[in-house]
């Protein structure tokens, strides 16, 4: 998946360049803007390894997105080289998240997802936290199909073999 160190958490990913001088539109997803401590830098993947930068401003942008200048992103071409990146924060520097044992969506990504007798059905590889009605992205065959999760369906988790059987809906796959 996204390789990133597990002191990182997966907190927004970069939608699009915004203006000619850096600046970009962030997607948020459990977290928010508020939630970040904008004196500790965030972090974007490259060739594998964590790059820090810091938030120079911050703007939000309706409920879930927010436009971002962030340091060494200068123009127009900086901020189209992070587009499509995923922006990381240290787990300790989110100040509104809490560090509880509750698995969250973002900790689902790379499991295997089973239909209630057992069945593979692919591997998680996304999520959309619809307030509700959240869903994940999980690949199956030679696509992505998008599962809605509710409590109701899950039959079995299990963290050990990061695995999550769910009794799926008829006709769904």
């Amino acid at each position: 998946m996204s390789g990133a160190p597990s002191d990182l958490l997966r907190i927004a990913r970069v939608l699009k360049s915004y203006g000619t001088d850096g600046e970009i539109l962030a997607g948020f997803r459990e977290t928010g803007i508020g939630d970040l401590n904008l004196k500790e830098p965030v972090f974007i993947m490259f060739d594998g390894l964590p790059v820090p930068f810091f938030i120079e401003s911050a703007r939000e942008k309706g409920t879930s997105k927010a436009l971002l200048h962030l340091t060494g992103v200068r123009d127009l071409d900086d901020a189209d080289e992070l587009v499509g990146r995923d922006i990381y924060a240290r787990r300790d520097s989110l100040e509104g998240v809490s560090d509880d044992e509750d698995l969250s969506l973002e900790d689902l990504l790379g499991w295997s997802l089973k239909d209630k007798g057992g069945q593979f059905i692919g591997e998680i590889i996304d999520f959309e936290p619809i307030p509700g009605n959240p869903c994940l992205y999980v690949t199956h065959g030679d696509k992505t199909v998008m599962i809605p999760l509710h409590e109701d369906l899950i039959t079995e988790l299990d963290e050990d073999s990061r695995s999550l059987s769910i009794d799926l809906p008829d006709g769904l796959l």
